[in-house]
């Protein structure tokens, strides 16, 4: 009699165990399955940037994530449902938290929306100098919410990304060879042509001035005292500074050794005596 209740409950707890059982074991299957998608379509996803030099690999990285993490959450959700999770609430209420956690950090998602925008049409790249926001320096980091600069004094600037894509960006590495815009002005009384062989000579001895394209040395303005000259030499983008900084000191120095006068602003005062 024992051994009949016993089996008789036995029976009636199988169906319940094998159902779990077969669950468990599908469920299982699922997670497997699910995080080994996930992972090939993380690959593929990053891939892409490998394939093409042109693509920023940060950008795929962050895309391949998005697409890994939004698999695994599809891959939980079907998890719970094999065992009979009401998964709707579920999805709803991660709806809420996702709306909230929006709302809440929309700074920041702007600075990742620029973030996104910057690596895809990439107008710099790191080692790039640029001029943007009022600030000035060397591109050392690109992140997905930040843009981090060094200054030629040394110090580092994080600007969020939001701010730079909203405003204009001047890259000076763009380019390989850069002109370097210099002016200078001689007195009225002086010979224009001396002038210019004068500077035409300083910037043909110079170790980083590039001689094609040619240098560009031609009368911009007639100022109030003097004859301005737009002086522009070609160089290596790598080589901007050191003409901008040693140009201007020896065409100074030439000047001199030929006699030529800068002129400098004059201001002509009369005396009325009201007496007389």
């Amino acid at each position: 009699m024992n051994s009949f209740i016993e089996k008789l409950d036995i029976n009636q707890y199988l169906p319940t165990a094998l159902d779990w059982a077969t669950n468990l074991l599908l469920a299982l299957g699922i997670l497997l399955v699910g995080i080994w998608i996930a992972g090939k379509a993380y690959k593929a996803v990053t891939a892409v940037a490998n394939k093409y030099d042109q693509l920023d690999d940060t950008l795929f990285k962050f895309f391949g994530s998005v697409v890994r993490y939004t698999i695994l959450a599809f891959v939980a959700i079907a998890v719970l449902n094999r065992f009979g999770v009401q998964t709707a609430s579920i999805i709803a209420l991660l709806g809420a938290a996702g709306l909230a956690v929006g709302l809440a950090l929309q700074g920041t998602l702007s600075n990742l929306a620029a973030g996104v925008m910057l690596l895809i049409f990439r107008p710099y790249k790191v080692g790039d100098f640029i001029d943007t926001t009022g600030q000035f320096g060397k591109v050392t980091e690109i992140d997905m919410f930040t843009t981090i600069m060094q200054t030629f004094d040394n110090q580092q600037i994080v600007i969020p990304n939001s701010h730079i894509w909203g405003n204009k960006i001047i890259n000076h590495s763009h380019y390989t060879i850069r002109g370097v815009d210099m002016r200078f002005g001689i007195a009225y009384s002086e010979n224009i042509d001396k002038a210019k062989a004068v500077i035409l000579k300083v910037l043909s001895e110079h170790q980083f001035v590039l001689q094609d394209p040619a240098p560009f040395v031609e009368v911009e303005s007639l100022n109030n005292s003097s004859v301005d000259f737009l002086v522009r030499p070609f160089c290596q983008g790598e080589h901007y500074f050191d003409l901008l900084y040693s140009v201007p000191e020896q065409i100074k120095k030439a000047l001199d050794e030929a006699d030529i006068e800068i002129p400098f602003p004059h201001r002509k005062v009369i005396l009325v005596n009201e007496s007389s």
